[in-house]
């Protein structure tokens, strides 16, 4: 594939992209990120054994100076990372004239 032909793909995918509208796209997001949010607020320690089993796949091994600490912050982070999001779907919905 010569780079004129890649050139045009491009510009078809671009094309495609320009007709999609946004806001289904950012809620599909907003969902995603709520529910990684309430998997962090109810299962960190779960989320925790994950996390380990990642990074002991590419050889690292971590552990948590204390559990504890460990799991108060992964539930905090949850809890931030779900009222970002609703304060950005605010913000979204608030202007989303210029997402549609």
């Amino acid at each position: 594939m010569n780079n004129k032909q890649l050139l045009d793909l491009m510009e078809i995918l671009l094309a495609w992209l320009t007709r999609i509208p946004m806001l289904p796209i950012l809620i599909l997001f907003f969902l995603i990120g709520m529910f990684i949010g309430f998997f962090f607020v109810i299962k960190p320690e779960l989320a925790i054994e994950i996390q380990r089993r990642c990074y002991a796949r590419i050889n690292w091994r971590i552990e948590p100076i204390s559990l504890q600490k460990e799991i108060r912050h992964t539930r905090m982070m949850g809890w931030l990372l779900i009222a970002f999001l609703i304060a950005a779907l605010v913000l979204i919905l608030a202007r989303k004239s210029i997402f549609l």
